[in-house]
């Protein structure tokens, strides 16, 4: 072999060396850091806000957006906010109308949601339809009693949960956690067997607790009783004892009814620096026809997370109580009025 030939044949060895090593370290996944007692760390404050919602909406078409569609969809999306800001804030005849919220008051984000590459337009994956997969009886009927709760007005126990300051709107702290209008944060903590997600709607705090069994069936927390354990950098969660309470919660963009009997199974992964693949499965054969099963991306954000206190200054509650009241007592006054006249 001439000197020439030799040369090319050392350059051409060493250039595949450097590109299988190129090729093997983008292959290579990520591993999580540890915290000081070993655990992989999960720790610092995420948010889910996205354009994305958990059912895919009447006019998606199919499960992924291509960059373009996507763009079109974000403008659509932000003449919607324009045409609710232009109504929100439109004068009314009526003195006791306040209005609705504009989009100074919302924080929803900017984007759909990116997962294992495609831009998705709905969390669900599985139905492929995007939808919950509701039976006749056992869920679509109950989510139809659900929806009542917005059109009784008889006492505060009938009102929403979110309404009432007990829990967010909206399945917010989950599970499953799903994004709403705005307060899409989370902070999540670790020590030595416990994982601790506090949630910025209502400022919820899951209490995850690494081993053990659930209790009895008749002791039901809010967000149910979550039993975590560690499968290499995932930490998986199995959430039972669901609080009856909760088993119809929603958001203006999504509403859901959760079986109580429910098993909802939670992965949380690092899959780099800043970002969390957070998927969830739903099982109950009842309500559902088949298990359902969501992705959602969790992205690392700014801090620091403020305090929600949902009670101070919430007027809402005794004031829409206090109107049916009114309206109450004036259609009676009404009815006795016609009663006398005949």
């Amino acid at each position: 072999m001439n000197p020439l030939t030799r040369a090319l044949a050392i350059g051409a060895l060493a250039l595949a060396v450097m590109t299988t090593s190129a090729l093997a370290a983008t292959e290579t996944p990520y591993h999580a850091p540890r915290t000081a007692f070993g655990d992989p760390d999960l720790q610092g404050l995420w948010t889910n806000a996205s354009i994305t919602t958990l059912e895919r909406p009447p006019w998606a078409t199919k499960a992924v957006l291509t960059p373009d569609e996507a763009v079109k969809a974000e403008a659509m999306y932000r003449g919607w906010l324009a045409d609710n800001d232009k109504t929100a804030s439109a004068p009314t005849t009526d003195k006791d109308d306040p209005g609705g919220y504009n989009s100074f008051w919302l924080d929803p984000g900017t984007k759909f949601g990116m997962v294992r590459g495609e831009i998705r337009t709905s969390w669900i994956v599985d139905p492929p339809t995007g939808h919950i997969p509701y039976s006749a009886e056992g869920g679509r009927d109950a989510m139809m009693t659900g929806m009542r709760q917005f059109r009784d007005f008889s006492g505060p126990e009938v009102r929403s949960l979110g309404e009432r300051c007990i829990v967010g709107y909206g399945s917010t702290g989950g599970p499953p956690m799903l994004n709403v209008l705005y307060n899409n944060n989370y902070q999540i903590v670790q020590s030595p067997g416990y994982v601790v997600i506090v949630v910025e709607m209502n400022h919820d705090a899951r209490i995850i607790r690494l081993g053990g069994t659930h209790p009895a069936d008749n002791v039901r927390p809010w967000m149910g009783d979550s039993v975590g354990h560690w499968e290499g950098d995932t930490l998986v969660v199995e959430t039972t004892n669901l609080n009856p309470g909760q088993r119809f919660t929603a958001d203006i963009r999504h509403r859901i009814y959760l079986a109580p009997n429910s098993k909802v199974t939670e992965r949380f992964t690092r899959v780099s620096e800043r970002d969390i693949l957070y998927e969830f499965k739903i099982e109950e054969p009842h309500a559902y026809t088949q298990t359902w099963r969501g992705e959602i991306p969790m992205h690392a954000t700014k801090g620091p997370m403020y305090e929600y206190a949902c009670h101070e200054g919430n007027y809402s509650l005794p004031g829409i109580l206090a109107g049916a009241r009114a309206e109450e007592k004036s259609a009676a006054m009404a009815a006795a009025g016609g009663s006398k006249s005949k």
